[in-house]
This record gives C-alpha cells, structure tokens and sequence, in this order.
C-alpha cells in the first residue's frame, strides 16, 4: 500500500481552565486526546459525533490554528514543524468554515477575498485578480456579477461558494470542511455538496469532512472516524460501517438517524444522557458509563483501536478483544492497531 498522504499520530490537545483571584488553573479540558489516523490521497474522511467530542479542534490542530500539546501530523512523509514549515503547510491544506459570514473580511469584495493569499505568497497582482475570477467562476459565481460584491450582498450558500474558492486560491492537496454545509437551506446544502464532488474529481482533492448530519457524511465520504470525549471510537470504510457499526456508541449514533419509513421510527431513544465532563473523563472506555453493553473491565482499562476481519475497519471495544475479560468477548483473533 502507498504511503497515506495525511498521518496524524498520537495527537493531543488539552485546554487549562484558570479561575479564582489568582488565575490558578481549575482543571484541563481534553479535548482531542491521543488520536490516530491516516488519510490517503483522493480520499473524502469523514469526522463524525457528539458536540464537544473534539472534532473542530481537530480540524484546527490540522491546519495549524492551534498547537498539539503532543503527538505528530505529517503531510506526503514530512512532520508539521520539523521538516515543514506553518508557510508549507498552509500552501497545501485549507480550510472551510461553517460561518460563511464571520469567514469574509466584511472590507473586502469577493474578488479581493480571494486573491489576497496569492499575492500575499508573491503572486502578482494582475494574475491574482484573474485567478480570483476564475475561481468564482468555477464555483458556480459569474464574475461579472459578483466579483466586486461585498460578503452582505450574498446570500449564505453565495458567500460558501466563496469560501471554498479562496480556500482553492493555493492550490491545496487536502481540504478540511468544518461544518461547512450544516447552516444552509437543504436545496443550497445539496448544491454546494455537488459542487464539492465536482470540484475533488475535477481537482483531485482530499476532503476531511466534519458534519453532525449522519447521511450527508455517507453520500459524502469514503470513510468515517466517529469520535466520542477526544479518542476514536471507531473508523472504517463508509458503507461497511454503516452497514454493520461495531461500537456500541457507533450504533447508537446511526440508530438516531430519522428514517422516512413509518416501519422503522424510533420508539425509543438509542441513547440516554450527556457525554462526561471532558475536565474528568471516566477511567477505561469512555463510553462505558453510557453503555447498554458495559462490563466490568470496560471501566478498568482503555481497549485501543483493534482491527476487525473487514479490511480498513477499526474499532475501540473490548468486545472485539479476544481474551479483553469482557462477558462478550470475539473469540476471533484481533489485531492492535
């Protein structure tokens, strides 16, 4: 198999909270903690979970928003920091968010927006503007029309497609989409979708796709990671995980999703309570204090990422660990990831 494009290993990111007279430090909230994955080239990953489960700060810790406390990414081989500048790296990974608004400089016309990182990286200004417009031409926006526009005199899906044009203003190899799709109307949500297959065809791009919505990510995505309080919960290819999720918070996810057929509603709920404090999460698996299938040693140690018989398909469970002590272990041999 060829080298992943994207290897992101052992990455943690703790937040302190201070508080009292003297600022002192209350806690940490770990918001990514020790995560692990590869993401190959062309691929669309899709990030998956519970608000707070660490998914944007994810998406910043790639693209160098904030600092990793610990752990290492690496872009084509080469580790962020050591071998690869902050310069480097924003020249080949960019990134949509979800406020399309609070994105856009409220100062500056679509036109501008987007060229201004081509000439800041020492692009001429005449090639800039014509790169800018070529762009919006791409993304479904006339340049005559819209080019000298400001960020108000668009509507929400117009200012996203010009997200997403400044985000291709360098000619990046991976895309990181937050949310980028979660605050527009459906019929713009599927435009915009569409627009981005095109575009990864057409461009050859890497999407690490962040969304709640559950069946956006499937028609979207090669594989899923779904994150629960920071860590993996488990990551494999799209329709095998949909198919068959081998996490009990994986299932529950999916079991959430509202169906159209009246045969299959929901009676009851999949899952009960809020996520644990992320400034003291439980011992073991995190998950295990919500769990329909928690034993004993679920609160005793964490199972890790175990690979399951289907190819590219991972989960962190210790009912899939052969001799984990769980009453329901597999007696089939795994493998650590």
């Amino acid at each position: 198999m060829s080298a992943p494009l994207l290897s992101v290993s052992g990455l943690t990111k703790h937040f302190p909270l201070k508080g009292g007279l003297f600022g002192r430090s209350t806690g940490t909230v770990r918001a990514v903690d020790g995560i692990t994955f590869d993401v190959a080239e062309g691929e669309t990953l899709g990030i998956v979970g519970e608000s707070g489960c660490g998914k944007s700060t994810t998406a910043r810790l790639l693209v160098d928003l904030i600092t990793p406390d610990s752990g290492s990414i690496r872009l084509g081989g080469k580790e962020i920091g050591p071998d690869l500048s902050v310069r480097d790296l924003r020249r080949q990974v960019q990134m949509v968010f979800q406020d399309s608004y609070a994105s856009l400089n409220p100062r500056l016309t679509m036109e501008d927006a987007i060229s201004f990182g081509p000439m800041v990286g020492g692009m001429a200004g005449n090639k800039a503007v014509a790169l800018a417009r070529d762009l919006l031409a791409r993304v479904g926006l006339d340049p005559s029309r819209f080019a000298g526009r400001y960020p108000h005199e668009l509507s929400g899906g117009q200012r996203q497609r010009v997200n997403i044009a400044r985000a291709l203003a360098f000619s990046p190899k991976i895309v990181v989409l937050d949310e980028a799709v979660s605050a527009l109307d459906k019929s713009v949500e599927a435009q915009v979708l569409n627009l981005l297959a095109d575009l990864k065809a057409e461009l050859g791009l890497t999407y690490i796709f962040i969304s709640h919505d559950l069946n956006v990510v499937r028609y979207m995505s090669d594989r899923v990671m779904v994150m629960y309080l920071g860590q993996v919960a488990e990551i494999g290819p799209v329709e095998a995980l949909y198919a068959a999720p081998a996490h009990p918070y994986s299932q529950a996810l999916l079991a959430a999703m509202p169906s159209m057929d009246p045969d299959r509603r929901t009676m009851e709920a999949p899952l009960a309570g809020d996520p644990p404090n992320p400034i003291n999460p439980p011992s073991g698996c995190r998950f295990h204090t919500r769990c329909r299938l928690a034993d004993t040693v679920c609160s005793k140690g964490d199972p890790g990422l175990y690979v399951m018989p289907e190819a590219g398909h991972l989960a962190a469970c210790h009912i899939h660990v052969p001799g984990s002590g769980h009453r329901d272990a597999t007696s089939r041999a795994g493998v650590t990831a």
